[in-house]
């Protein structure tokens, strides 16, 4: 018979538990705003090396966890990492982004891809995930992630990020029969990949459709909620009982929609106020984030507002604290820490109000 210490306090969050504060984790906690990564970026520059070569990425993937510990410590990687082992190559340029040569434009090409074979194309995630859960114990979930159909999808037309997705949205309104070949070969691999991390110990897994954002409501309907259905409808058939979180940047007109995915929590961004989300949401989907990260160059004084507005609004149950986004690059190390200190103790600073 297991207790409540016998799993991580974040789990105990996506099993609806009531608690005494949220969990607190941050999105893109490990990364440049923090002196030890850039320390170790400028001995290792290339971005694929870092985060594919496993010793790196576990250490880059705990340099959080030492600093600030929060519930959740997320595997250090890219939504972009899978490709390759579909037949998609890519390059992470400093400066530029993601560089995909030559870019997924016709039937033929997509008839070329394959589905991945996570075991073959992608072993080092196994040492990664096994290796922080063996380091942080029950001490903090383990998470990984993965990136949605639609937004690999756009990466791979585009061939590179985009301000207007120009040359998706063509092949969605003039091609489509493309455009959903190409989706359905990259649901089921990453839903394949998804399956994968949670058998090498990822604990929840969250699922970035950062692109979907720019999406209609229409077109989102059609492009991105049955890919997303499809990823999340293989991996409950295999892992019913492992929490999955989607988060789209940008969301405030689809929250509904997301929410119809299946997934368990819907992480949302700041454009949209909690009390709405709930709401909105309804009471049998958790809810993550909504913080903005721009909070964290202000003030400790705003700083601790926003997060004490926060959770009043989210409730004491199905709620994991976070930001709305990444945390940005530049922000004060001393912020971070101070977001992180001031979630673990706002049961004690909400009861002396």
């Amino acid at each position: 018979m297991t207790g409540p210490n016998d799993i991580p306090y974040l789990l105990r969050a996506t099993r609806k538990e009531p608690l005494a504060r949220p969990p607190v984790w941050m999105m893109r906690q490990a990364g440049r705003y923090m002196k030890v990564y850039r320390d170790l970026r400028e001995k290792h520059p290339s971005f694929r090396e870092r985060s594919e070569n496993a010793d790196l990425a576990i250490e880059i993937s705990l340099q959080p966890w030492r600093a600030f510990k929060p519930d959740g410590v997320i595997m250090f990687s890219d939504i972009l990492t899978p490709l390759p082992g579909i037949g998609i190559p890519f390059d992470i340029v400093e400066s530029k982004g993601p560089m995909i040569e030559p870019a997924i434009r016709t039937m033929e090409q997509v008839k070329q891809l394959r589905k991945l074979v996570p075991e073959e194309s992608l072993p080092f995630i196994k040492t990664i995930l096994t290796s922080l859960r063996q380091e942080v114990g029950n001490s903090a979930a383990v998470l990984g992630f993965v990136g949605a159909p639609w937004t690999l999808a756009a990466y791979a037309v585009e061939g590179k990020s985009s301000k207007n997705y120009a040359v998706i949205k063509h092949m969605a309104f003039a091609q489509p029969e493309i455009l959903h070949a190409l989706l359905g070969i990259l649901a089921d691999s990453i839903a394949e990949y998804v399956r994968y991390q949670i058998d090498c110990g990822a604990q929840m897994v969250q699922m970035f459709d950062s692109w979907a954002g720019n999406l209609s409501p229409i077109d989102y309907d059609t492009f991105a909620l049955p890919y997303q259905k499809r990823v999340i409808d293989q991996v409950k058939q295999t892992h019913p009982d492992t929490p999955l979180m989607l988060y789209i940047s940008g969301s405030a007109g689809i929250l509904e929609r997301m929410g119809q995915s299946g997934v368990d929590f819907v992480s949302v961004d700041w454009t949209v106020d909690m009390v709405d989300a709930r709401r909105r949401l309804g009471p049998d989907i958790g809810v993550q984030g909504n913080v903005d990260p721009g909070l964290l160059f202000g003030t400790k004084q705003i700083i601790r507002e926003r997060i004490i507005d926060t959770v009043k609004k989210a409730g004491n149950t199905g709620h994991i604290l976070n930001l709305g986004h990444g945390i940005l690059p530049g922000t004060p190390e001393e912020n971070a820490a101070y977001f992180f200190e001031t979630a673990k103790q706002i049961d004690q600073i909400i009861a002396a109000e």
